[in-house]
């Protein structure tokens, strides 16, 4: 009989459910690392919550260990990499706290609408300040959403039944999956100039650090008020004090900051600010809500094999495993390239196999190519999830299979549409183990993506090279390979080149300056 240690404080159907499906486990919480360590090597499972540190140390310690379930979404307290080298499956439960984050959003806008928070002290103080608060209705009001996924469309559906007006920006977002939300999709630049209240639902990337900056918070309409319930660091909290002093801003509500705890903070004590300390997740019904769902996934998996919402593994066979772990790779990598090369709404997605590839199990190699294509949106995609989420965002999802070899013995394409026409990249196996690019917007390149890389497109002259490679060199990045397409002599050319470092945003606008070069880009792998 397989046995689970439950080491945080967790709602008890968690080990009732464990126990009815046939799991022996045991309730430890509060245990120090050293008396984890001690315990770990006698369990089949982990679950924990945020208390648990589930490091190396312990990893190494639990030799029976097969699984760890986190009830929540981050699993920040998790080695993954460890986890993984060891063959732990790592699960966690993305969707049980979407309700609650979304009802927590709406409470602060109605805070901040009516001034409650202050309006509560003071009268407890004895002051009576009925005149001193003059609030104003939520009805009518356009309310911005800044990210219109899982927990954005929630926020949506309510504000639409408190009959605002709701706009989103999304580059994700396609035209038909606004109409079905029922929101007026639009560029950021219009949602800050238009909207009463704004709300962010994105996760934080590079992308969206501080898409909340000085900057454009004074392009925000005078009077918005601003809620964040997502990430710390969506917002630049020293813009958004020096907005809400001026009165630019009319109120803002935090439920998350950059550095937490937040015991200190600037903005504590201002005019018009409400905080609360991340209590998005924090209702008696997902803490329910997660213990069951992580009790039965990681019961799923020690009795049967079965894997849901895993971070580090998909959902494979064991007999599938070996064959399909290195198209994964490729599926994995061409999903990424395209979707960081690719801009705005992504209504279809295609995935055409050819050769070998297309006698696989088609599932995995898909969901590869989701996981990489949306790992630009959102931080908690995995290959178990990545086809709920394109459904959720309106992507429609083809498959093609060619049993016929072409140029190559085994191919997988990806095809995306976008608003510019359709755009594909391609790539094979060498050696039916090493992912190798093939194809580039119909541009035959070889190259292998990993690591930190530079894309470019340029018009085909001499020089270009030289001059890039002296760039590169003043700016002390050395160069790791390099990989140069054209579609013909003197047309458009195409360079990926895998440097040693990040490509930073100075250096980048200094390629961009480059004569002939037409658009410049940072990969990540």
């Amino acid at each position: 009989m397989p046995k689970v240690l439950i080491s945080d404080k967790m709602d008890p159907k968690a080990a009732q459910i464990f126990r009815e499906r046939g799991v022996e486990v045991d309730e430890i919480t509060g245990k120090t690392p050293e008396e984890l360590i001690a315990i770990i090597g006698d369990y089949d499972g982990l679950a924990i919550r945020s208390s648990t540190k589930v490091t190396k140390a312990i990893l190494d310690a639990a030799t029976n260990l097969k699984v760890v379930g986190r009830a929540g979404i981050g699993v920040d307290n998790v080695d993954i990499p460890a986890a993984s080298a060891k063959g732990v499956v790592v699960m966690n439960t993305p969707f049980g706290n979407s309700i609650t984050t979304a009802e927590h959003a709406i409470a602060l806008m109605f805070a901040l609408a009516r001034q409650l928070p202050e309006a509560n002290a003071q009268t407890q103080s004895g002051t009576w300040p009925k005149n001193g608060f003059m609030g104003v209705e939520v009805t009518g009001k356009t309310l911005g959403l800044i990210g219109a996924g899982n927990i954005g469309s929630i926020v949506a559906d309510r504000a639409l039944g408190l009959r605002m007006k709701v706009i989103a920006f999304d580059p994700f977002l396609s035209p038909e999956r606004a109409v079905e939300l029922g929101v007026e999709k639009v560029e950021l630049d219009q949602l800050l100039a238009r909207a009463d209240f704004i709300t962010l639902h994105t996760p934080l990337t590079d992308q969206t650090r501080n898409i909340l900056s000085a900057e454009n918070l004074a392009k925000a309409k005078k009077g918005v008020r601003i809620i964040n319930c997502a990430r710390g660091g969506l917002i630049d909290e020293a813009a958004l004090k020096a907005g809400l002093d001026s009165g630019h801003i009319a109120g803002a509500a935090l439920d998350v900051f950059v550095t937490e705890p937040a015991k200190e903070h600037a903005l504590f004590g201002t005019e018009n600010f409400v905080a609360t300390p991340h209590l998005g997740a924090s209702t008696s019904e997902a803490q329910v809500n997660v213990a069951i769902q992580v009790a039965e996934q990681m019961a799923d998996y020690l009795l049967s094999g079965g894997v849901t919402n895993a971070l580090n593994v998909p959902s494979l066979s064991a007999e599938e495993a070996p064959r399909l772990k290195p198209y994964m790779a490729l599926a994995e990598e061409l999903g990424s390239l395209i979707g960081q090369l690719s801009h705005g709404a992504i209504p279809r997605v295609s995935i055409h196999t050819e050769g070998a590839a297309s006698e696989l199990n088609q599932k995995p190699i898909v969901s590869a190519v989701l996981a990489g294509f949306l790992r630009t949106q959102t931080a908690t995609v995995n290959m178990v999830n990545a086809p709920f989420l394109a459904k959720e965002r309106g992507i429609e999802v083809r498959e093609v299979r060619t049993e016929r070899e072409g140029d190559y013995h085994t191919l997988v394409r990806v095809s995306v549409k976008t608003d510019a026409g359709e755009r594909s990249v391609a790539g094979t196996l060498f050696g039916n183990t090493l992912p190798r690019l093939v194809e580039l917007f119909g541009i035959k390149v070889e190259a292998d993506l990993e690591g930190h890389m530079l894309y470019v497109v340029n018009e085909d002259a001499p020089g270009f090279i030289g001059r890039l490679g002296t760039l590169l060199g003043e700016s002390g990045v050395n160069i790791g390979t390099f990989h140069l397409g054209r579609r013909e002599a003197g047309g458009e050319a195409v360079l990926l080149l895998s440097i040693d470092e990040a490509v930073t945003p100075e250096l980048l606008a200094k390629v961009k300056a480059l004569p002939g070069v037409k658009t410049a880009m940072a990969l990540a792998f």
